[in-house]
């Protein structure tokens, strides 16, 4: 099929693979920190230098300058083009390419609109929390669970009052901000008399949060005896139900993450929280599915399912278990804990407390194996040769659905020989037979065409695109090569060490609004947003950044205005797409080194009006500077009322800067 591909399901593609799988199952990655490193396959080596992020989901050699995110490692390794390569991932997925006659597509501009909608319906619900006289029953029963103010805040709690219109009276009622709150679920339009009313009444309601913090939908929890007891936001261009995680959000906050632990309810992840157990996430009313899996095993190596010890927990258990056994890491664990029947999370932390509870989990939690072997042999008889062949029956189809290549496919083979007593030739051979008849997959047509709609994510910056964003200066300076680190950077660039006394960029001692770190304020503002990219909606006045202009304040206010101007764009995307430009050099560069500290709004803020300062401090020192030497040859009793003025105001900005003399209140 002829056509563009469009422009969101490059993005969606980009963040639904993992790029440390693509390359890994290419060339061997080892763990270094949180990236993974490898010599470099685009040049020889000896000593690593090939460095791939699964955070940022991009690649760096700082030996060649080799980069670019999961698309551009799949051109330049596996030398396919760019359609090809938009294909082989689409495949992966299990996802057929979309294509457009002309344009992009202003869907991803769309569902910025829809993030901020969502986000700005959270506040409203929070607010009436707070700060609305109908919510004593809602802060009654959120007391009652032994919720404190600090959780509620940290989790973005809110209520929802009764009445059946509350929010879509608060935003105005334009048919255009009417048709996307229906877009997003907060509102509802009755099938018969078609009248339009909010979703979310007298409820509990806890916003949901995807992975880069933005609010795409709500759990809402009734207050009285109304079903349902529990309410999700239904599926939308934002929110799709099956890949999040409830609590991802907030438990990446505490990094480093080395376990996660997957609970059923909103309830149970935000009690276990308020308990010192930072660490649990919940599937969004859906059994646990393979995206979940993924999500879980990207991020951690450890993943422990506690559910109810009912049959629902049971139940729930063994679909999480389906779900794991294709995507099990051979260096990762996936164990199941059962709690005493009637309890649950939220309920035994409670009573035994969360030192009681994460002992349980090293003491009790079952691994996969065991969990998979003890199910399937309930009922057998396995001293009989019925029971043992009963076994093998049973448990097969469940080992065909481990990864070929998977350590654990071995393992499960030896013990289902220890078990059944038959020959493990004889049950590879039964496996492969039980595959043959399975009913193969369609095969994709793959196309290896050529189109001129190169896309900006591989690596490559398409001159179409080149000349008309901003972003790519048209005249680009020679390169020079840091012997420190191999990166090739323009030769104009200043080294960040090169201050006067006022680009005191550098920590200050008695500066408490940073974070003790060494790092170049400029450089941790841009890190925190590389970070964290939403924190650019909350910078006001950014041109005052550039009153003492260098590249990585440029860098910087350019990073603030494009994340402003598209929120959903995300960093991975951004610096393939400005491959090749003096910022998307800079960028990968920073965005490599290592940030101990999790994003902080404050700290973030702090670091903004810092860099303010010291560039008022500087335009201050500059203009003094030129009035000084234009007035080098006068006296005072020589200066005109002009000058006179311009020299007063400049010192006594000084002044009031550094606390020598009050600024004077305003009439």
């Amino acid at each position: 099929m002829s056509g563009r591909i469009p422009q969101y399901f490059i993005d969606d593609i980009l963040t639904r693979v993992d790029i440390v799988d693509i390359i890994n199952s290419r060339i061997k990655l080892k763990k270094t920190g949180r990236n993974y490193s490898a010599c470099c396959p685009f040049h020889k080596e000896k000593t690593p230098s090939f460095s791939v992020s699964p955070d940022k989901q991009f690649y760096y050699c700082f030996g060649c300058g080799a980069s670019g995110n999961a698309l551009g490692f799949l051109m330049n390794y596996d030398h396919m083009d760019f359609p090809a390569a938009v294909d082989y991932l689409a495949n992966q997925l299990g996802l057929d390419i979309p294509r457009e006659s002309s344009g992009y597509s202003d869907r991803t501009r769309q569902n910025a609109n829809l993030y901020t909608l969502t986000e700005q319906a959270a506040d409203f619900f929070r607010d009436r929390l707070f700060n609305s006289s109908g919510s004593k029953t809602a802060f009654n029963y959120l007391k009652k669970r032994g919720l404190d103010q600090k959780t509620l805040q940290t989790f973005g709690v809110g209520y929802a009052p009764t009445g059946w219109e509350n929010l879509k009276k608060h935003f105005s009622e334009t048919p255009e901000s009417e048709k996307k709150l229906l877009t997003t679920g907060l509102l509802v339009q009755h099938d018969e008399n078609h009248r339009i009313y909010d979703r979310f009444r007298n409820r509990i309601l806890f916003p949901i949060r995807d992975q880069r913090g933005r609010y795409i939908g709500f759990g809402g929890r009734v207050l009285d005896d109304s079903k349902p007891k529990y309410l999700n936001s239904p599926e939308s261009p934002i929110f799709h139900k099956g890949s999040e995680l409830y609590g991802l959000y907030e438990a990446r906050k505490y990094q480093p993450l080395e376990q996660l632990i997957v609970v059923e309810g909103y309830m149970d992840v935000i009690s276990m929280a308020q308990h010192g157990i930072t660490h649990c996430v919940a599937t969004l009313g859906t059994a646990t599915t393979p995206e979940h899996v993924q999500r879980l095993f990207k991020l951690v190596d450890d993943v422990v399912y506690c559910f109810d010890g009912d049959n629902a927990g049971i139940k729930a258990a063994w679909r999480a278990l389906e779900s794991t056994l294709p995507y099990k890491k051979d260096n990762g664990q996936a164990r199941f804990l059962f709690l005493p029947k009637g309890e649950d999370p939220d309920t035994f932390v409670k009573k035994a407390g969360s030192e009681a509870f994460l002992q349980r989990i090293q003491q009790q939690a079952i691994s996969l194996d065991h969990f998979l072997f003890k199910k399937l042999e309930q009922g057998l008889n396995l001293d009989s040769l019925d029971g043992r062949s009963q076994l093998v029956t049973r448990i097969i189809p469940y080992i065909a659905k481990v990864s070929p290549d998977a350590i654990l496919k071995q393992l499960l083979l030896t013990q289902l020989h220890q078990k059944s007593g038959l020959e493990p030739e004889y049950l590879i051979n039964y496996l492969n037979n039980f595959l043959h008849q399975q009913e193969p997959a369609t095969p994709v047509n793959s196309s290896h065409r050529q189109t001129e709609n190169q896309a900006t994510l591989t690596g490559r910056v398409p001159s179409e695109f080149q000349k008309n964003s901003p972003l790519v200066p048209s005249n680009e300076p020679p390169y020079q090569t840091h012997k420190s680190t191999g990166i090739q950077t323009s030769g104009h660039l200043p080294e960040i060490t090169n201050r006067s006394p006022y680009q005191q960029e550098i920590h200050h001692k008695n500066d408490h609004s940073l974070p003790s770190t060494k790092m170049n304020p400029v450089f941790y503002a841009i890190r925190q947003l590389i970070c964290d990219p939403a924190l650019a909606q909350e910078v006001k006045g950014k041109e005052t950044l550039l009153k003492k202009n260098n590249p990585y304040r440029s860098l910087l206010v350019t990073l603030i205005e494009t994340l402003q101007h598209q929120p959903a764009m995300t960093i991975g995307t951004l610096i393939a797409s400005w491959y090749g430009t003096e910022q998307g050099r800079l960028l990968e560069s920073i965005a490599l080194l290592e940030l101990g500290d999790t994003p902080n709004r404050q700290e973030f803020l702090d670091t903004i009006e810092r860099i303010k300062r010291n560039a008022d401090e500087q335009h201050d020192y500059e203009q003094s500077n030129t009035l000084k030497n234009s007035l080098q040859n006068k006296r005072t009793s020589q200066l005109d009322n002009e000058e006179r003025s311009h020299f007063r105001e400049i010192f006594t900005r000084v002044q009031e800067r550094h606390g020598i003399r009050k600024s004077p209140e305003k009439k």
